[in-house]
Protein backbone atom coordinates (compact mmCIF):
# COMPACT_ATOMS: atom_id res chain seq x y z
CA UNK A 1 0.00 0.00 0.00
CA UNK A 2 2.87 2.26 0.87
CA UNK A 3 4.67 1.67 -2.50
CA UNK A 4 1.49 2.74 -4.45
CA UNK A 5 1.91 6.20 -2.30
CA UNK A 6 5.24 6.32 -3.23
CA UNK A 7 4.97 6.01 -6.60
CA UNK A 8 2.26 8.34 -6.74
CA UNK A 9 4.30 10.89 -4.74
CA UNK A 10 7.36 10.73 -7.35
CA UNK A 11 4.93 11.00 -10.63
CA UNK A 12 3.47 14.18 -8.49
CA UNK A 13 7.10 15.47 -8.21
CA UNK A 14 8.06 14.15 -11.68
CA UNK A 15 4.73 16.69 -13.23
CA UNK A 16 5.58 19.68 -10.98
CA UNK A 17 9.32 19.56 -12.40
CA UNK A 18 8.35 19.33 -16.13
CA UNK A 19 6.13 22.05 -15.32
CA UNK A 20 8.48 24.55 -13.89
CA UNK A 21 10.91 23.45 -16.73
CA UNK A 22 8.18 24.63 -19.23
CA UNK A 23 7.16 27.96 -17.70
CA UNK A 24 10.32 28.93 -16.53
CA UNK A 25 11.64 29.59 -19.97
CA UNK A 26 8.63 31.44 -20.93
CA UNK A 27 8.54 33.56 -18.09
CA UNK A 28 12.17 34.99 -18.74
CA UNK A 29 10.99 35.65 -22.14
CA UNK A 30 8.14 37.71 -20.80
CA UNK A 31 10.36 39.43 -18.35
CA UNK A 32 13.27 40.00 -21.56
CA UNK A 33 10.03 41.19 -23.54
CA UNK A 34 8.90 43.56 -21.02
CA UNK A 35 12.44 44.82 -20.44
CA UNK A 36 12.39 45.86 -24.04
CA UNK A 37 8.91 47.50 -23.93
CA UNK A 38 10.11 50.81 -22.93
CA UNK A 39 12.40 51.03 -25.45
CA UNK A 40 10.32 50.19 -28.35
CA UNK A 41 7.44 52.10 -27.55
CA UNK A 42 10.12 55.48 -27.31
CA UNK A 43 11.17 54.52 -31.04
CA UNK A 44 7.58 54.18 -32.48
CA UNK A 45 6.74 57.55 -30.42
CA UNK A 46 9.46 59.21 -32.42
CA UNK A 47 8.62 57.35 -35.45
CA UNK A 48 5.23 59.14 -35.11
CA UNK A 49 6.93 62.03 -34.46
CA UNK A 50 9.27 61.83 -37.70
CA UNK A 51 6.30 60.91 -40.20
CA UNK A 52 4.27 63.59 -38.84
CA UNK A 53 4.35 65.79 -42.03
CA UNK A 54 3.33 63.09 -43.96
CA UNK A 55 -0.15 64.01 -42.95
CA UNK A 56 0.02 67.45 -45.45
CA UNK A 57 1.47 65.32 -48.35
CA UNK A 58 -2.06 65.78 -49.92
CA UNK A 59 -1.55 69.22 -49.48
CA UNK A 60 1.63 69.31 -51.29
CA UNK A 61 0.26 67.71 -53.96
CA UNK A 62 -2.64 69.79 -54.85
CA UNK A 63 -0.39 73.15 -54.13
CA UNK A 64 1.86 71.29 -56.72
CA UNK A 65 -0.33 70.79 -59.51
CA UNK A 66 -1.97 74.06 -59.46
CA UNK A 67 2.12 75.20 -59.87
CA UNK A 68 2.42 72.37 -62.70
CA UNK A 69 -0.82 73.54 -64.42
CA UNK A 70 -0.19 77.31 -64.23
CA UNK A 71 3.54 76.45 -65.65
CA UNK A 72 1.80 74.80 -68.20
CA UNK A 73 -0.53 77.30 -69.11
CA UNK A 74 2.59 80.09 -69.66
CA UNK A 75 4.15 77.53 -71.72
CA UNK A 76 1.54 77.65 -73.62
CA UNK A 77 0.98 81.25 -74.28
CA UNK A 78 3.95 81.71 -74.74
CA UNK A 79 4.28 79.24 -77.63
CA UNK A 80 6.04 76.55 -75.88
Amino acid sequence: MTTGWAVGYVIAIAVVLVVVALVVPILLLAKSIGDQAATINESLTESVRNTAALTQLTTTIEHAEVITAGLNRGRTRLGG
